[in-house]
């Protein structure tokens, strides 16, 4: 059973309705009800396979007005680089020893990780433990780079990571309830953009299947799809 201020909520949605962006965005704000800014995300159901190799669909974009959260980045860099990325603002930069920490005393507290090419010989001993929590590095999103200093800045001004799940959903924050309905539409358009530039060869028919947003514990919103693409 969802509590009174949910049902309330429900209550401004037309079920089945299917919304434009701007309107989408704006009920947003009005179903959100929490005591807290809430985290709006989207879900985009694709329609691709994810499980063959030339239709997945990954990668990473700087929501131009970032996400509203402050993000923990660990650099794994040497010499130079680990100055640029200390300098860049990442909370935690070193090599063999924050491999060791991570594997000795099962340590996690960053959100983002970050690893030039040449400590990838390290950082793969951790595949186990950072790839199920979705922080393994990876040319794909960025955080696979000679260029630690960039990817620390990108991390901090607000990039999102997008991949298909196993349902071939992605599922996305774009920012906070706080941000109003334009800067959220704006970010909104910012990551379906990059999600149809991304769009597989392989992919036939109807791309975005289904796109739902949703505040942390509003109901979901549908958006027209055929407005997306």
């Amino acid at each position: 059973m969802k509590g009174k201020k949910y049902q309330d909520s429900a209550k401004l949605i037309e079920k089945g309705n299917l919304y434009d962006v701007s309107e989408a965005m704006d009920l947003v704000g009005k179903t959100s009800k929490a005591k807290f800014d809430e985290t709006v995300e989207v879900h985009l159901r694709l329609g691709v396979d994810g499980r063959h190799a030339d239709q997945q669909v990954r990668g990473a974009i700087v929501l131009p007005n970032g996400t509203g959260k402050s993000v923990r980045v660990l650099v794994f860099a040497k010499g130079e680089q680990a100055e640029a990325a200390k300098a860049a603002g990442a909370e935690y930069v070193g090599e063999m020893d924050l491999v060791e920490k991570i594997q000795k005393e099962n340590w996690f507290d960053f959100d983002v990780v970050i690893a030039t090419p040449d400590m990838m010989r390290f950082v793969g001993r951790l595949g186990r433990v950072l790839g199920p929590k979705g922080l393994m590095p990876s040319p794909k999103s960025g955080t696979v780079t000679p260029d630690a200093g960039k990817a620390v800045a990108e991390a901090k001004a607000g990039k999102v990571e997008y991949r298909l799940d196993k349902t071939n959903i992605i599922h996305c924050p774009i920012g906070k309830v706080s941000f109003g309905p334009q800067k959220l539409k704006e970010n909104f358009n910012a990551l379906v953009g990059a999600v149809i530039k991304a769009k597989p060869a392989a992919a036939k028919g109807q791309y975005i299947r289904s796109c739902t947003v949703a505040s942390t514990m509003g109901p979901g919103i549908r958006v027209n799809p055929a407005r997306l693409a």
